[in-house]
């Protein structure tokens, strides 16, 4: 069942043709002109039209690369897959702040330059669909990335848990990045460097030790899923959340998720409306309604307006919620009809959906890759599992403030084989709205 989008009362002629470069204006005037020429400094043309973009990736090193400004998205986001090696990419995007700080995800039909205006083409590497059930991921390297994901989402808070939900997902954590508990290498307070929560406190460290002991033969995937399959009960798991006002002011929260739309108020979940229930979804200035189809005891449709903080926080809300049900809920996405003059906006969602995507993965042949797993530290001292100290001196990635705990990494390639290389984990893009 689709969604229709036909509340925005503008008309959006055909794009113009782009307006002819004036060379030949500028030689003419060359030609004319000798003494310009001398004045003139040599001027590169390519780098009119080339950008350098900076991705912050899941495990916080930095990916760097220069791209075309009329290059659309999807070119740099397949450029970020192929350098981490990922070939389950649906569940993934390219998200940046815009200049009101507001998160934006890059859209990958869209040339870049008319996406990010005013700030620096830095950008976050990013869960966009978390799936709800992760063990359905065919490949280890996209579960870890998932994994990465969560332990951010968790860290910042964005993802509330529980005292014993933390001691569990913390425990696995370390057995998937450190390995098997081995008294001979690991101190009193191995764990204390580590981030598991944002209020953590000894108990926690000393209850996530003592379950990490009993996970003795563990493999770093096998400790992964079973993360996975503790963290997707959680209520708020996969949840992007977005400031409101119902119908007599008061402030709420809107989730958009797999299965539909969520309301919160005062941190407590107080309305949610699935998929199939919602008939239309649409937005006018900063109101953003759905339809909502009728119940049992009722006859017609009944509608319901929430108001964002702007314009733009309202098309935000709209453009996600069409995306989440396009890929959990149509066996294809949409087709796109072209039309000399259209109403409302031309936005579809243009990716893959989750259906295909499980498709394509089942396809997927290769050998499972070979990746190192790092662990997020406290600071950038960090203390090795021999219990020497190492300070890395490795350029970091750029300073965009983050909600989560900053610190280093330590990348181990085998938690088994005790290989440790230090390197820099610079501050993530927070994905708080």
């Amino acid at each position: 069942r689709t969604i229709n989008n036909h509340s925005k009362q503008r008309c959006e002629m055909p794009p113009q043709s782009q307006p002819r470069s004036s060379l030949a204006d500028d030689s003419s005037s060359h030609l004319s002109s000798n003494s310009r020429i001398a004045r003139s400094p040599a001027r590169n043309p390519l780098s009119f039209r080339t950008m350098q973009t900076k991705v912050t990736l899941l495990d916080g090193s930095l990916f760097t690369c220069t791209v075309e400004k009329r290059s659309r998205g999807l070119q740099l986001f397949e450029k970020v897959c192929d350098h981490v090696n990922l070939l389950e990419r649906d569940y993934f995007a390219l998200c940046f702040r815009d200049a009101d700080n507001n998160k934006n995800w890059l859209d990958p039909a869209k040339e870049m330059k008319k996406q990010v205006r005013g700030v620096p083409w830095n950008f976050s590497f990013n869960i966009k669909f978390y799936p709800p059930d992760p063990t359905q991921l065919s490949e280890d390297i996209t579960r870890y990335f998932l994994c990465l994901q969560l332990r951010q989402d968790i860290v910042s808070g964005r993802l509330p848990c529980s005292f014993a939900t933390h001691t569990v997902l913390g425990s696995y954590t370390v057995q998937s990045e450190l390995g098997d508990y081995d008294p001979d290498e690991c101190g009193s307070d191995y764990v204390s460097e580590l981030c598991f929560a944002p209020n953590q406190t000894k108990e926690m460290e000393e209850k996530i030790m003592e379950l990490h002991k009993t996970y003795r033969g563990m493999t770093p995937a096998e400790a992964e899923m079973h993360f996975l399959e503790n963290v997707k009960k959680l209520s708020m798991y996969g949840v992007d959340l977005h400031h409101a006002k119902d119908s007599e002011g008061v402030a709420i929260m809107l989730g958009v998720c797999s299965s539909g739309l969520l309301v919160y108020r005062d941190r407590l979940r107080i309305n949610r409306f699935s998929w199939p229930k919602i008939l239309k979804i649409s937005y006018k200035r900063n109101n953003f309604y759905i339809k909502i189809r009728p119940g049992e005891f009722d006859q017609f449709e009944s509608t319901i307006g929430f108001k964002l903080l702007n314009h733009r926080a309202a098309k935000r809300l709209w453009k996600v919620c069409v995306e989440h049900h396009s890929f959990f809920r149509l066996m294809s996405p949409e087709e796109t009809h072209k039309k000399l003059l259209s109403l409302g906006s031309k936005f579809r969602y243009s990716g893959r959906t989750q259906i295909q995507s499980r498709r394509a993965s089942a396809q997927i042949s290769r050998p499972a890759p070979h990746f190192p797993r790092c662990i997020s530290k406290r600071n950038m001292m960090s203390r090795s599992l021999d219990g020497g100290t190492h300070n890395d001196d490795a350029s970091t990635g750029p300073s965009i403030s983050s909600s989560g705990s900053p610190g280093g990494s330590i990348c181990i390639h085998d938690p088994r084989s005790k290989r440790i290389f230090l390197s820099p984990l610079s501050s993530v893009l927070s994905s708080k709205t």
